[in-house]
């Protein structure tokens, strides 16, 4: 499923856009905006796989907001000036829609998005042995076997790894334990995604990694029981 945000200056724009992504099974727009700076908290603060952009807005243009926001963002423009189109391609755009665009005109622009989507995934899934993650506005490699267990604070989360400084993200716990193996990684409490092998001791519901000491969660006690054991 792709999450996906728009973010257009009129409103009705935006209305067409919600009609077409409820017509595509592997789409969710899951928010709409008018407002760049509302956008932009939005994708600080929860992972986002591709951007539907306007590019004239009155107080900012879609090509500047881009080149705030993550490159590992899709990008769509969707614009009613086809004198944009060769500098929309420029920064990477995934496509580029001419307003008024048809339902038909659409399906093709997030078809190719779907066909980079589950590219990059594949590719991840297929390798396991890192990830990437966006922190201090770049995508920084992690590698998995380094990972000794994972901390959310608030709409953070702190990657604590071995030999090195730890790396905080904007993410949630539920987007992180979507791309961790699940045979190495498990969450023991809502707080606390652990690794596995990096497991010093388990003694009265806690988990010694290190010097450091992590709680087990009732709701989450017989899921780690069970892992641990194996």
């Amino acid at each position: 499923m792709i999450t996906a945000i728009a973010l257009d200056d009129e409103p009705p724009a935006l209305k067409v856009l919600e009609n077409f992504c409820g017509r595509v099974d592997f789409m969710d727009l899951v928010k709409t905006f008018t407002n760049p700076d509302e956008a932009m908290k939005h994708i600080n603060k929860f992972p986002v796989d591709l951007l539907f952009l306007d590019i004239r807005m009155p107080s900012v243009s879609g090509l500047q907001f881009r080149k705030q926001v993550p490159q590992d963002i899709m990008i769509i423009f969707t614009t009613a000036y086809s004198e944009y189109a060769v500098e929309g391609f420029n920064v990477n755009a995934v496509d580029y829609l001419l307003k008024p665009f048809a339902f038909d005109r659409f399906l093709q622009a997030v078809n190719k998005a779907h066909d980079f989507y589950k590219f990059y995934h594949h590719h991840e899934s297929a390798v396991q042995h890192y990830l990437f993650v966006r922190a201090d506005y770049s995508l920084v490699k992690v590698m998995l076997e380094d990972i000794l267990f994972i901390e959310g604070l608030d709409d953070y989360l702190k990657i604590n790894l071995a030999g090195r400084k730890p790396i905080v993200a904007r993410m949630t716990m539920k987007a992180m334990l979507e791309r961790l193996p699940e045979t190495n990684f498990i969450r023991v409490h809502r707080s606390f995604i652990v690794s596995l092998t990096r497991i010093d001791k388990f003694r009265n519901k806690i988990i010694y990694i290190g010097e450091k000491t992590i709680p087990v969660g009732s709701s989450y006690e017989s899921g780690f029981f069970e892992a641990y054991s194996r």
